[in-house]
């Protein structure tokens, strides 16, 4: 299907939702008078694009016509000139309308809950999943997101076994679900006599996070709360009570900790939150798995067994997988500079999604 094909059915279908909202009946039906609503709203804008598609192609047209038939010589160059600048402006338009007809995921605009764990490598691994936690606070800072650390398991040697934390800000999730996969990384480890590269890896998971309009039914009888003593830094208060709070939801086995915050409510709220944003992201697994039975997207944004990229400190060069993206600034990316990478992928996934829909 070309893209005119495509509009024609939108106008076809917005024809049909406006004979629909015509008729007095529909006000009986409140539920679908406000879906059909919204998706006249929806489509709206892409119906004016097509009627200034079809008035510019017109002219275009028209102007052709006039060329052919070359009686004026004023009039033929006049026609000409202004053919250059309606091509222009309907090559302008038709990107716009690609644009549009991308479908927006709704969760793009939500805060996010970060989970890096440390993956093969011991130590290593450790010391990596510390550096990606700072590149991640880095970029939020220059993003003015706000970071939250939720949970903290720190490695004997430095580092991180395992990281939880909460960002929130403009767009986070639309630009942090990408980081979602196995990161590996290939360098010498301090320890390393021999100088030989040793390769390690983390796993990143992003969720995004469950807002008040999302139901998500937890029943307190299949939770499990325990309580324990902070391991994390915090001074006297963390490590003299027990303010920790972990929840496990029997029925499915999540497991989820807090232990920053000073009161035991407080943790109970934030693990709260941090077991909803687990089983909303159970329930859109789901979508995207049927999803993914129509479109296998090169940009996984759901698979988090999947080694999306490699940091390779000899060579300074980051990879990214999905891709096929190779940068040379590895110090800057890990100084939080990965807007380049996020901006990449983020296009390549319009550009999946948009033939997706014209296919």
């Amino acid at each position: 299907m070309d893209l005119e094909d495509k509009l024609r059915q939108i106008k076809e279908r917005y024809d049909e939702i406006n004979q629909a909202m015509a008729d007095p009946a529909i006000y009986d039906r409140p539920q679908e008078y406000a879906e059909l609503t919204k998706e006249h709203t929806q489509l709206r804008e892409l119906v004016e694009d097509y009627a200034r598609w079809k008035s510019i192609t017109h002219q275009i047209t028209g102007n052709e016509d006039l060329v052919k038939m070359d009686e004026d010589e004023e009039l033929t160059e006049m026609a000409k000139a202004e053919n250059k600048e309606l091509e222009q402006e309907l090559a302008g338009l038709v990107e716009e309308i690609k644009f549009k007809l991308i479908p927006k995921d709704p969760d793009d605009s939500k805060n996010c809950i970060i989970e890096i764990r440390a993956g093969t490598g011991g130590d290593e691994a450790a010391l990596f999943a510390g550096d990606l936690f700072d590149m991640y606070r880095r970029f939020a800072d220059s993003q003015n997101w706000k970071m939250s650390v939720l949970s903290v398991a720190e490695s004997d040697k430095g580092g991180f076994k395992e990281m939880v934390f909460e960002l929130s800000g403009q767009e986070v999730y639309g630009k942090m679900k990408y980081e979602s996969g196995v990161h590996r990384v290939q360098r010498v480890p301090e320890t390393e006599s021999q100088g030989r590269v040793h390769t390690s890896a983390a796993t990143v998971a992003v969720l995004p996070e469950v807002n008040e309009d999302v139901q998500i039914q937890i029943d307190m009888k299949d939770i499990r709360v325990d309580t324990f003593r902070s391991s994390g830094a915090g001074g006297q208060h963390v490590n003299k009570t027990d303010s920790a709070i972990r929840l496990t939801h029997e029925p499915t086995g999540l497991v989820v900790e807090c232990q920053q915050e000073r009161s035991q409510h407080q943790n109970k709220e934030k693990a709260m939150v941090m077991l909803k944003t687990k089983l909303y992201d159970i329930e859109m697994e789901k979508i995207r798995s049927e999803r993914a039975a129509d479109r296998k997207s090169q940009v996984s944004t759901g698979d988090r067994s999947a080694k999306i990229r490699t940091y390779n400190f000899p060579q300074g060069r980051l990879t990214d997988h999905r891709i096929n993206l190779t940068l040379y600034n590895l110090d800057d990316i890990l100084k939080g500079n990965i807007g380049e990478v996020i901006k990449a992928l983020r296009i390549e996934d319009n550009l999946e999604k948009l033939n997706a829909i014209m296919n």
